[in-house]
């Protein structure tokens, strides 16, 4: 596993613990009593940040708001049971295909 990955695992782990805690202790679980639209809503937000700051080219600016998306994406995730090996597996299968073959294949 690279070192990128265990930050990945470590902080997954660290959300999925936050499920359950009183939301007045832990912003990751003040999104989980949120439910599934706060978490997209947030997800969303952050999304569109990271779109802002890619447009006008900055750089650190884009890796904190990157940062945002992927924290965002991964109690998206945790709400609905999807874990990092999930999405690698998914990524791992796309691995040297056409992005346009693997479109093209995906369930209509």
């Amino acid at each position: 596993m690279t070192q990128a990955s265990e930050v990945l695992q470590r902080l997954y782990a660290t959300i999925v613990s936050r499920k359950g805690t009183p939301p007045d202790q832990s912003y990751t679980a003040s999104l989980f009593a949120g439910g599934p639209t706060l978490i997209c809503e947030k997800v969303m937000e952050e999304a569109g940040e990271a779109v802002v700051e890619g447009l006008k080219g900055d750089g650190p600016a884009l890796t904190r708001e990157s940062a945002d998306v992927l924290y965002h994406l991964m109690v998206l995730w945790a709400e609905h049971g999807v874990t990092p090996e999930d999405v690698y597996g998914e990524l791992q299968k796309r691995e040297g295909v056409s992005g346009h073959v693997e479109k093209a294949s995906r369930d209509k």
